[in-house]
This record gives C-alpha cells, sequence and structure tokens, in this order.
C-alpha cells in the first residue's frame, strides 16, 4: 500500500474515531441531564407527598377520628338508654320476613356462627 492511501485511510478513520468520541461524550451529557432531571423530580415528589401526609392527612385523620368518637358516645348512650327502659336487655328488632331467610337450618343452631347477642338477633326466640 502506498503512503497516499494510507494517511487517507488514517485520516478518515481518526475523523470517525473524532466524530465517534464527541457522540459519545454528547449521549453520556444527555443521559447524565435525564438522570439530574428524574433525580429532581422524585425529590420534588417525595416532597409534595410528606408535606400532604402532615398537612392534610393527619389532620383529616384526627378530625373524623373526632367524628367518629362522637358518634359512637352517642350510640353508646342511646344503648344505654334502651337499656335502661327494658330492664337491662336490648329490645329485639322486628322479624322481618326478608331479613334471615334459612331453607335450611345451620348444624349449630337457628343463630350464625359469630353470633352476638347484643348486636344482633335471637333467631331461638320465637315471637
Amino acid at each position: 500500500m502506498s503512503f497516499l492511501p494510507r494517511r487517507a485511510l488514517l485520516r478518515s478513520y481518526l475523523a470517525v474515531r473524532a466524530y465517534s468520541d464527541t457522540a459519545i461524550q454528547h449521549a453520556r451529557e444527555k443521559w447524565v441531564a435525564e438522570q439530574h432531571a428524574v433525580q429532581t423530580h422524585a425529590l420534588q415528589t417525595t416532597d409534595f407527598w410528606r408535606k400532604m401526609s402532615y398537612y392534610v392527612c393527619i389532620p383529616a385523620l384526627a378530625v373524623f377520628g373526632t367524628y367518629v368518637y362522637n358518634v359512637e358516645i352517642e350510640h353508646k348512650a342511646h344503648n344505654a338508654h334502651l337499656m335502661a327502659e327494658n330492664d337491662g336487655k336490648l329490645p329485639q328488632p322486628p322479624r322481618y320476613d326478608y331479613l334471615n331467610r334459612r331453607h335450611k337450618p345451620y348444624p349449630w343452631g337457628p343463630n350464625s356462627l359469630f353470633f352476638n347477642p347484643r348486636a344482633q338477633r335471637d333467631m331461638s326466640i320465637e315471637d
């Protein structure tokens, strides 16, 4: 191979190499910029949800917790009043045809397996 073709080949190789180094550097800078943008967005989002938790969720839980507590206190007082009027027992709710329909009895009796006499109607008592 003569000197001129070798020199042209070397120049083209160096030009491609310089272009590829520039392209790699540009791609690296672009990737670093994207990673920085992702990190910045993550920090902003984390800060937003931290503020949302402290300034919205916790006060809302306190307000609704207080409301539910007051409703339950009223409910307990109403049940105590009903029990005082009915010799210490809650009155049985009316026997409606559409409630507690059984086509086949339970093996353990007429009430459900987790029967609570203070909250549910006793199905063993006939009206």
